[in-house]
């Protein structure tokens, strides 16, 4: 891109809705970008488009705002459970975006969310009764209720007059491995529709995608051009990004008090490290707003998103949810407290600046031993990262989050649910030569969450931690500051102590599933070789004779000897000796044996 912008929108030749221009104007969206100038207009005029543009271009508005106003310019009702209206992605992120321009537009129209782990009937439910007008799925569980035709959902039906189908990210979706499902979902739609698939890179699989899926697709690229197109990089030629190594919360918390009159986005790898920290700037960072969102608040999202849209200045502290697809105006840094799982969602976390040919810096917090991976994001994802000056006049915050946590209980749960959240997520890590947990301090770690004790779990079992000082205060005695809370919980330890304690089985927790099978087999073997030890009351001289008959009888069934000499060593054994009152075996033993043969 030569520029950042390609007209204004009153430039386009097809003409969009008042409410749609008004919205853009109170977006302050003046121009449009290229992807867009050249999107637009192709999708009113029922042209499938393949569009590859780099993070940051504006994509999304670029599909968004043709939906909107196909929408608004319909004449007829559309009925309850017809779909006109499909977007494909991999997370809900567009849906925060396409529902809010289109209340925005005073367009209510049915909108679902279909997504992996949430309960697919509950999905059928809501669908049968609210029914949709746009969908807007993950892959897999939009695959999945296709064939929800026996729990009374025909979504294929309600496909038939399907106008639009959008597939975003489409790189990331083949990446994924949603290329069998995208197929299958492919076959299910009308021929006749219009199909825009959009990508932030090029690969055969793609390529592939666009053969089977599109008809004779206008295809546009967007690249930036200059020092960003030599070098093939994938973040904005406008972002600045830095890196820094050192006393991470507390860099952090100095970090945003000296930023505190901009918009800052915040990420961290879990849910729980995100109600954990976030709670803690919203006490440390004054006068500022924080907003906290992370992919498992369901109903609370579209709000917090809005909210923080409107801000001018604030703090949102986020997991990956809000990596992709998502367009807040002005956000002035992008910080990334943990690394995300996988290089690629680095280079969208810092998408979310410097957008739009703006001018925008991200900053990511490694630990020591992690800063190998910014050679590794130099080469692998072509984006370059610069050593940032130790951020000045940094102040020692734990101890004041520790106390937080002695003063609620629901803030020491959260600090350990957070611990635990990270540990585990860092033990999933894409980059594992870099990341690894046997690299980790755990002490320095633990006072980084400040714990006031360690949290039991399988990763620290069996390992003493010196430099780690748990609080002298019982933390069962904590409480919690909501009133109800503490009295429920007061209630649970009475009942607890009420019971009758039983005896506590020994389960064999968080181990390879090999090694508990290889125990339990060892284990029975043991029991039974006791049982044998212990309840036999046959003889080692009388199982042996046993044995002897047995290999003979063998030898009799393979024709080995003959009936005669069977019977003659049968009968030619000398009589066992026994203790008193035991049972005699004589040669009736053989004749019985024959017997049964």
């Amino acid at each position: 891109m030569e520029t950042t912008t390609d007209g204004t929108w009153d430039s386009l030749p097809v003409k969009l809705n008042e409410r749609i221009l008004q919205t853009i104007d109170e977006l302050k969206f003046t121009h449009m970008t290229p992807v867009q100038s050249a999107c637009i207009p192709l999708f009113m005029r029922n042209k499938d488009v393949a569009a590859e543009a780099v993070t940051g271009s504006g994509k999304t508005l670029a599909f968004v705002i043709p939906i909107i106003e196909l929408l608004l310019k319909r004449e007829e009702k559309l009925k309850k459970m017809q779909v006109r209206m499909r977007l494909i992605q991999n997370t809900v992120s567009v849906y925060l975006e396409i529902s809010w321009l289109a209340e925005s537009v005073d367009l209510y129209t049915g909108f679902i969310l279909l997504i992996g782990g949430t309960n697919p009937i509950e999905d059928v439910e809501k669908f049968k009764d609210q029914g949709a007008n746009i969908v807007i799925a993950t892959p897999g569980r939009l695959e999945d209720m296709f064939r929800r035709k026996s729990d009374g959902l025909d979504l294929a039906s309600s496909v038939k007059s399907l106008d639009v189908l959008v597939l975003d990210e489409a790189d990331r979706l083949l990446d994924m491995g949603f290329e069998a499902s995208l197929n299958t979902i492919l076959g299910y739609l009308p021929k006749q529709r219009r199909t825009g698939l959009f990508s932030a890179t090029q690969t055969q699989e793609l390529e592939k995608l666009v053969r089977a899926g599109l008809r004779n697709p206008v295809r546009i690229t967007v690249k930036e051009k200059g020092v960003a197109a030599t070098s093939s990089q994938k973040t904005p030629a406008r972002l600045s990004n830095y890196y820094t190594v050192k006393n991470k919360f507390n860099s952090l918390v100095t970090f945003l008090r000296q930023h505190k009159h901009e918009k800052n986005l915040v990420f961290f790898s879990t849910c729980a490290c995100v109600e954990f920290y976030g709670r803690a700037l919203e006490t440390l960072v004054k006068k500022v707003t924080v907003h906290c969102i992370h992919g498992k608040m369901k109903n609370k999202r579209n709000k917090i998103f809005a909210d923080f849209r409107a801000l001018k200045s604030g703090i949102l502290v986020c997991t990956d949810v809000m990596a992709r697809g998502i367009d807040i105006p002005d956000v002035n840094w992008v910080l990334q407290y943990d690394p995300p799982s996988s290089a690629s969602a680095f280079v969208h976390r810092c998408g979310r600046t410097a957008r739009i040919g703006n001018q925008g810096n991200a900053l990511v917090f490694l630990l020591p031993m992690e800063e190998s991976y910014v050679n590794f994001l130099a080469i692998n994802q072509k984006c370059p990262l610069q050593k940032m000056p130790p951020v000045s006049d940094v102040v020692d915050v734990l101890p004041k989050v520790k106390a937080m946590c002695l003063a609620d209980r629901a803030m020491f749960d959260r600090s350990m649910r957070a611990f635990v959240s990270y540990v585990q997520a860092y033990a999933k890590h894409e980059c594992s030569l870099i990341f690894r947990i046997k690299d980790l301090d755990f002490s320095s770690l633990a006072r980084g969450f400040a714990l006031l004790r360690l949290p039991k779990m399988p990763e620290l079992r069996g390992k003493t931690f010196p430099d780690f000082i748990e609080t002298t205060i019982d933390t069962e005695t904590i409480r919690y500051k909501d009133k109800s809370r503490q009295k429920q919980r007061k209630k649970m330890l009475a009942e607890l102590k009420d019971k009758i304690p039983f005896p506590k089985k020994h389960f064999i927790k968080n181990e390879a599933w090999s090694k508990q099978k290889t125990k339990k087999n060892r284990r029975k073997k043991m029991s039974a070789k006791r049982k044998h030890d212990e309840g036999s009351d046959v003889e080692d001289e009388d199982m042996n004779e046993l044995l002897d008959d047995t290999r003979l009888l063998k030898k009799l069934k393979k024709g080995q000897i003959s009936e005669e000499d069977f019977e003659k060593q049968i009968t030619s054994k000398p009589k066992s000796k026994h203790k008193t009152g035991g049972p005699s075996h004589d040669s009736s033993v053989g004749e019985d044996v024959e017997a049964n043969m």
